[in-house]
């Protein structure tokens, strides 16, 4: 959780508005960006809630976020040292690929009319 915090607020920029700690440690949080929020859950291992998963978490799960510009997201956090894919034109949204400290990967898009498979060059910056 600790890591998972200092991505997604130190890097990512989202702030934390709401936290969980039952035990001297955040389990749950809210944090939000501009008008999007998520919330983060520390996985239990024991307790009466707990439950084993299978597999890999992550796998084959991607969180897309829709914001208003891609691409000054993308440079905002790769100053940050965010490691982002190059953003690309997809479906009419300019998009770029992160992973978060769990494997998670995440996908922040926004609307474009810049051409199918175009992607990012200092043209755009």
């Amino acid at each position: 959780m600790e890591a998972s915090l200092r991505y997604y607020v130190d890097g990512l920029g989202f702030e934390l508005k709401n936290k969980w700690v039952p035990a001297g440690k955040i389990e749950w949080c809210w944090l939000q960006r501009d008008n999007v929020a998520i919330m983060l859950q520390q996985f239990k291992k024991t307790a009466l809630d707990s439950r084993v998963p299978q597999g890999k978490l992550e796998e084959g799960l991607t969180i897309c976020f829709i914001c208003e510009d891609a691409l000054a997201f993308y440079r905002e956090i790769t100053l940050r040292g965010v490691q982002a894919s190059k953003p690309f034109v997809g479906n009419n949204m300019w998009v770029t690929s992160l992973s978060d400290p769990d494997g998670y990967r995440l996908e922040f898009e926004s609307e474009t009319d810049v051409p199918e498979g175009t992607t990012y060059s200092e043209k755009y910056a």
